[in-house]
């Protein structure tokens, strides 16, 4: 076996896909998610069928103390983890800047800084050999939106991802010579419900034409590079942002 994978909001859409990518390649999996406990069942199931080992976990990233029993759960039924996707997040939906509330800027903050700081943090005391272990990779799920701003779209949700990547760069390079590589995606338009879920459902067909390459791209496509990124074929790469957007 390849070793032992997490992927935090793995019940859909890019998770998902790096779920099933992952089993084929070798991966046990815990599938975290926080709602749709059906959705994830449903994706362990599948992964199951391609002969590893899968379990679902329930826990709000934000949640210290989910976060430090979901690990503990790892550490009993799957063993010593490998290989961490922080992939949970949110957008807050669209809006202009002059249009958003605190309480909104807040969880976005939670969820995707200081969820994926907690995911992170739960990894490295694991995998480091500063703590006695033995080495691993991390990818964060960023977004071409750190890149870009995305005004007059989401700002805020840009800002939390722009955090995302420099927490990339700053911890890849702190555990670099603790056996860690630590690794961000950034993908632009990406077929996913998360278009639809804040408002606007043709999001992907009318960005995606906009993008050099003429179209968006697909979750398969985003986990192809994130399982790159956790493999030995990138091991002389950490500290990297890697952009998945069609040419912008």
């Amino acid at each position: 076996m390849t070793g032992v994978m997490l992927i935090t909001g793995a019940s859909r859409g890019i998770g998902a896909a790096i779920a099933r990518l992952g089993a084929v390649r070798g991966y046990d999996l815990c599938i975290n998610y926080a709602n749709a406990a059906d959705r994830a069942e449903q994706v362990a199931d599948e992964v199951r069928g391609l002969g590893v080992r899968a379990i679902t976990f329930k826990a709000d990233t934000s949640c210290e103390e989910d976060v430090i029993a979901m690990f503990e759960a790892i550490d009993r039924e799957l063993g010593q983890v490998s290989a961490v996707v922080n992939n949970a997040g949110i957008t807050g939906g669209f809006s202009r800047v002059d249009e958003v509330d605190a309480d909104m800027l807040r969880r976005i903050m939670d969820v995707n800084v200081t969820g994926c700081f907690l995911v992170a943090r739960e990894a490295v005391k694991r995998m480091s050999t500063r703590h006695g272990g033995t080495g691993g990779a991390i990818v964060n799920v960023s977004s071409g939106a750190s890149i870009t701003g995305s005004p007059g779209e989401y700002v805020h949700y840009a800002a939390s991802k722009g955090a995302l990547d420099t927490m990339t760069i700053g911890l890849a390079r702190e555990v670099a010579g603790e056996s860690i590589r630590v690794n961000a995606v950034n993908p632009a338009i990406i077929d996913t419900e998360i278009h639809a879920a804040g408002g606007l459902p043709n999001r992907f067909r009318d960005k995606g034409a906009t993008l050099p390459m003429g179209r968006g791209g697909t979750p398969e496509e985003v986990a192809e590079a994130v399982l790159w990124l956790l493999s030995e074929g990138s091991s002389f790469t950490t500290g990297a942002c890697l952009r998945l957007m069609g040419g912008a």
